[in-house]
């Protein structure tokens, strides 16, 4: 285990990988503030384009940390681990060139990978909804797991964290990262009480001033709560969360996102592009958005989490004095 990668964080928390939604000023104001950065390779259109963004972000966590002397946070990118990605070597190599500090792998834990990935010296963090998929990724050998809970967004589980937590636990005994529905620093606090090593947030990042997000995005997401969200196959084919007021504007209704068959959103030789589309227009969200009425800078948002964090550990320290 690379035990550095720990030690430039200000708090336990990973910035999740949205797709559409992270680029490189997101990932680098997370690192500059203690948090580890994270993006889709696939939000570049082609391996050329992601590799810029992988130098642009090098870059510029290499002079933040001459110009001020602080250890910038590592960055990850999440690659798609799937047979329809016909990229996912040649990003592979870009990583490998680049020495990116975390892979984050999703649809398949390939031990091959994991190699590659421990050969140059980073980690790979693997995401999983149940305990059939960490047995696997234990196999593999990655370093942690990703516990996608229900409520969390894009493609998400549909256990409770505490269970899922101890189910994942019997296999796996090395880090474990929970997802869904984190947006506080009393979140964060909640995921390490339930078992967790560190936090995984997305939902919340949709709202800050780096991310990619459009501002009507945002707007929604602050005018929805937890019960707005609709877990659906409706729309890539694999249930996935989304605000139901895009779905609606969209012309979907309750009886089609009921449904398991996906909506055929137009034909096209390419699927990534066809798919693109349709959660360009219905926004993915987690039930974290009951929590989220503002849109903040990166900064911003690391200082109030920090904030709520402390303050939550310190009332447990308060309720271990009472019961002991």
């Amino acid at each position: 285990m690379n035990n550095n990668f720990y030690k430039s964080l200000d708090l336990p928390l990973i910035a999740a990988p949205m797709f559409l939604i992270s680029g490189p000023e997101l990932v680098i104001e997370c690192c500059k503030n203690g948090i580890v950065g994270t993006f889709p390779a696939l939000n570049q259109r082609t391996t050329e384009g992601f590799e810029d963004w992988v130098i642009q972000i090098k870059k510029a966590l290499t002079d933040f940390e001459k110009e001020t002397g602080k250890k910038a946070a590592p960055f990850g990118v999440n690659l798609i681990v799937h047979p329809s990605n016909i990229r996912v070597k040649a990003d592979l190599d870009i990583c490998e060139k680049h020495k990116v500090p975390l892979i984050i792998t999703s649809l398949g834990a390939i031990p091959d990978l994991v190699k590659i990935v421990h050969g140059y010296g980073a980690l790979v963090y693997h995401d999983i909804i149940k305990k059939r998929h960490a047995e696997k990724a234990a196999e593999a050998g990655v370093d942690g797991l990703i516990v996608v809970a229900a409520g969390a967004g894009g493609h998400a589980g549909t256990l409770h964290p505490i269970p899922l937590i101890h189910e994942v636990k019997k296999v796996f005994d090395k880090k474990i990262i929970l997802s869904g529905c984190l947006s506080s620093g009393r979140d964060i606090a909640s995921a390490l009480q339930m078992g967790a090593d560190m936090a995984y947030m997305g939902t919340r990042f949709i709202n800050v001033k780096e991310s990619m997000a459009d501002d009507a995005y945002k707007k929604m997401i602050m005018e929805c709560g937890a019960e707005d969200i609709v877990y659906t196959a409706a729309v890539s084919g694999v249930n996935a969360s989304f605000l139901r007021p895009s779905l609606e504007a969209m012309g979907i209704s309750e009886k089609q996102w009921k449904e398991t068959k996906k909506i055929d959103f137009g034909s096209g030789s390419d699927a990534m592009s066809e798919e693109a589309k349709a959660w360009k227009t219905i926004w993915s969200a987690g039930q974290g958005v009951s929590s989220i009425n503002n849109t903040l800078t990166v900064k911003e948002l690391v200082v109030q989490l920090k904030s709520e964090f402390i303050s939550a550990i310190q009332s447990q320290q308060e309720l271990l004095k009472r019961y002991q």
